[in-house]
């Protein structure tokens, strides 16, 4: 055998081998890595529009703690203003109540006090009819005697 032969017998089954590979074989490894590169893009447009609506819901979560904090801060508020008006509320009825108190302890020491005025007023009469009656040496009835002590209290 002789070498030119071999070489082209060679030569024609790489050829042969190429023209299969590149008729059954190549547009099956074309097409994988089309379908691979597909996907990849996908992916990658996939982490796209994930970092997008991340992007978006850190927003809108900040938003959301921010109005939070508003309410809060507006309940808080309006809560320290109920205690206050709760407080002075507190503040007026106990001024009212010692008012109330302090009104009726003075009625009830002017009554006190009324009363141990005329109390006295019949004292000092008494005293001065027992006076009057060892002055006079003689007895006054029991008439005369309270009428005599009525006039004295009303003159005192």
């Amino acid at each position: 055998m002789s070498i030119n032969i071999t070489l082209v017998i060679q030569g024609l089954a790489f050829f042969a081998v190429a023209w299969l590979v590149m008729k059954f074989g190549w547009p099956n490894m074309i097409a994988a890595i089309e379908e691979r590169q597909k996907k990849i893009a996908e992916g990658l447009a996939a982490a796209d529009r994930a970092k997008a609506e991340l992007a978006a819901a850190d927003n809108q979560a900040a938003e959301e703690v921010r109005a939070a904090r508003i309410k809060a801060a507006e309940i808080l508020d309006k809560a320290n203003h109920q205690a206050n008006a709760a407080i002075e509320k507190g503040k007026s009825d106990a001024i009212a109540e010692g008012n109330r108190q302090l009104a009726t302890a003075r009625a009830e020491i002017d009554s006190l006090s009324h009363r141990a005025k005329e109390e006295l007023r019949k004292q000092v009469g008494q005293l001065a009819i027992a006076g009057a009656e060892k002055i006079l040496k003689r007895e006054i009835d029991a008439k005369a005697h309270t009428a005599l002590l009525d006039q004295l209290a009303s003159e005192i």
